[in-house]
């Protein structure tokens, strides 16, 4: 339990920190209304969806504590330290002015699903990501593997949706641009963190 605890906190916390996809649903929420904006929200959690499934069955044809799966965990352990050095560095750097709430787009929701479906699947962030996740909590039972897999789906999915519902809110993203670089710094702590126990916990158990 604690360790799906650190991993649901790592990939909560790497969500509040604004990407293509956030963008995309603020957008479509502004300028179409926040229900066409649900389509994105569900077209962006759908294409999460497709790399979970393929980053935990990926990850479970690799036998734990093998030479090619401690490699994976080493490499996703560089990425998360990697990401988690850019949210730190660049925390502020994102500006939720980048949304233009000028331009009205008469969007449908199933136009907005397809945009959030190829927004999540291009970004290549996502893929490398869940692969880095993954590696973390690699040797569970397929149980558990299902238990995070729907969990980040709904945790993305109903994020999304809240962002869709609050950003048209003058105040709410007010709030939120003030508190974003805390957010980042904490989100990339939380990551390097991570990354740094999965390392220590492989040194102790590698054969002397």
């Amino acid at each position: 339990m604690e360790q799906f605890l650190m991993v649901a906190a790592a990939h909560f916390l790497a969500l509040l920190s604004p990407g293509p996809d956030f963008f995309l649903v603020a957008r479509s929420s502004m300028n179409a209304g926040w229900r066409v904006a649900t389509g994105a929200c569900l077209g962006i959690a759908l294409a999460n969806g497709v790399f979970i499934v393929a980053a935990f069955a990926g990850l479970s044809a690799l036998q734990p504590h093998s030479p090619v799966f401690t490699a994976v965990q080493l490499t996703g352990c560089a990425y998360l330290l990697y990401m988690g050095g850019l949210f730190i560095r660049h925390a502020g750097g994102s500006s939720l002015s980048t949304v233009d709430t000028r331009i009205v787009v008469q969007a449908s929701w199933w136009q907005g699903l397809g945009m959030g479906f190829m927004s999540g699947t291009l970004n290549p962030k996502n893929a490398l990501f869940y692969v880095s996740l993954a590696s973390m909590v690699g040797g569970i039972s397929l149980g558990w593997k299902l238990i995070y897999g729907v969990w980040m789906f709904a945790v993305v999915l109903g994020w999304d949706v809240l962002v869709a519902l609050a950003i048209g809110n003058l105040s709410v993203r007010r709030h939120f641009a003030r508190a974003l670089p805390w957010l980042e710094r904490v989100s990339g702590a939380v990551l390097m963190l991570l990354a740094l126990g999965v390392i220590i916990h492989l040194a102790w158990d590698w054969p002397a």
